[in-house]
């Protein structure tokens, strides 16, 4: 009954967030897209309620969890909507206030006065559909002339337009004027009382998976004695002091810099590994590219550091076990950990010679969820879009730097895909995300020397997680 409870509460949320979300983008019936979704939620439930504690056909497990993210992006892609339907449909969805309109020709020569010639010699104006272009040879330095022209503008228009200075492919800076829809100040950060709900949900679907992992789950028992839960708790605990830590880093970094950020989100679960992660949507451009730098390093790094001492607690209290043919990165019974650089490092450190070349992990579940930290910040640092490491390139590199650097790991993932299963879904993933990142309203100034040695760290990071570990580097580690 709790897992059905679960489900009825998940498939409302999925609901929603279809609804508000996906929605927008294509002509696909949200409820093909709701169905396809939680087919698996669904086919799980029937299997609960019909066999009980029994375990479905793994078979049929993995043609669910597989096929129907591929399906459902596939129906996604057959309804996508042009650019102007997506507004238009974002816009009936959202009680938000209409755009501004353009300004009237005669404010052009107000306009005109918010560059001076000593910082920015304005040529000329372009008029698109709500976007103003002012095209021009910088005098100044960016950061000078991004602060100058913005003051201008906002003394002579307000907080009617967003002031962004940014490069085009040909390397000549140009300033443009959008529409400022930023949320009021009294509608930032809001939200608590969902990522509070939510939070309570994923904290019960990772505390069943934790009991899930250790195999004393049973409906049964949990009804007649609810005290067993707390064998999950060690599981639920560290997931979610990882996701917690990470989240509130990156809004208090997002609020930092004056960027407006809804509170977290957690995503709960009610089956395998009980949730897939959080985040926190950020609802305005960065100012420039040092706070987007900021932005995209200081949650998974200092979700790393919370992760770290986690993994090596839980490798230390694993069982070696014999390796075997099943075994691989993805076995938490036999988890080979040279499958990950990082990952053999830390198991040889945490067991020492108790761990040999020829042997695998029966992880413990604390493990477990240091190894869900690992991925998820693995996946956070993929220098894709608008995911942390996208941002961290961008500002590294600029917008169309980050760009190419996106497309690139793009082609590595999906050829890892071909070496390593795991990771089809993750190439599949970055496959269909946007690879250019939004710009920050001052998109050409540049980083400091620390924050590029910090972003090279970053990607090091990426590295040492996701690849593994070469067979000379594993003889001699091993050999120790």
């Amino acid at each position: 009954m709790t897992f059905v409870l679960l489900s009825i509460l998940l498939g409302i949320l999925t609901y929603w967030v279809i609804s508000r979300g996906v929605a927008t983008m294509t002509r696909s019936p949200v409820w093909l897209l709701w169905l396809i979704v939680m087919m698996p939620i669904l086919a799980l439930t029937v299997w609960v309620l019909r066999y009980g504690r029994d375990t479905p056909p793994p078979l049929t497990i993995l043609g669910l969890f597989v096929i129907c993210p591929l399906v459902y992006t596939w129906v996604v892609l057959l309804g996508r909507r042009s650019q102007a339907e997506i507004v238009a449909a974002g816009q009936r969805s959202r009680p938000a206030p209409p755009p501004p309109p353009l300004m009237a020709r005669e404010d052009e020569a107000r306009l005109r006065e918010c560059f001076p010639w000593s910082v920015y010699f304005l040529q000329k104006i372009e008029r698109r559909p709500q976007v103003m272009v002012c095209r021009g040879r910088l005098k100044a330095t960016a950061a000078v002339a991004h602060s100058t022209v913005q003051q201008n503008v906002r003394s002579q228009f307000g907080d009617r337009f967003l002031v962004v200075l940014q490069q085009e492919r040909n390397g000549h800076p140009v300033f443009t004027l959008v529409p400022n829809r930023t949320p009021p100040a009294r509608s930032q950060g809001s939200g608590w009382l969902l990522s509070l709900v939510l939070f309570v949900l994923t904290l019960g679907t990772t505390t069943l998976a934790g009991l899930l992992l250790v195999g004393d789950l049973s409906l049964p028992a949990l009804r007649a004695q609810p005290v067993i839960l707390v064998k999950g708790l060690g599981y639920s605990l560290a997931v979610m002091l990882i996701l917690t830590v990470r989240e509130l880093v990156h809004y208090a970094t997002a609020r930092r810099y004056n960027i407006a950020a809804a509170a977290p989100v957690f995503i709960p679960v009610p089956y395998f590994l009980g949730t897939v992660g959080a985040f926190v949507r950020i609802k305005s451009p960065a100012p420039n590219r040092r706070a987007l730098f900021d932005l995209g390093l200081m949650g998974p790094l200092v979700g790393f550091m919370v992760t770290l001492p986690i993994l090596i607690w839980g490798v230390a209290h694993s069982q070696v076990v014999p390796l075997t043919e099943e075994s691989g990165l993805f076995n938490f019974q036999s988890l080979d950990p040279r499958g990950s650089i990082l990952l053999a490092l830390v198991s040889k450190w945490a067991l020492g010679s108790g761990l040999q070349l020829d042997q695998a992990l029966d992880l413990h579940s604390v493990a477990i969820a240091g190894c869900l930290g690992l991925v998820l910040t693995a996946l956070n640092l993929m220098p894709v879009g608008q995911l942390d490491g996208g941002h961290i390139v961008h500002a590294m590199y600029g917008r169309w730097g980050g760009a190419a650097i996106g497309n690139i790991a793009r082609i590595l993932v999906a050829a890892m895909a071909f070496i390593q299963s795991g990771y089809v879904v993750w190439a599949l993933l970055l496959i269909f995300m946007p690879s250019r990142d939004d710009p920050a309203l001052d998109d050409i100034s540049e980083l400091d020397g620390v924050r590029d040695v910090l972003g090279l760290m970053a990607m090091t990071l990426l590295v040492l997680i996701i690849l593994p570990m070469p067979r000379t580097l594993s003889a001699l580690l091993f050999a120790a």
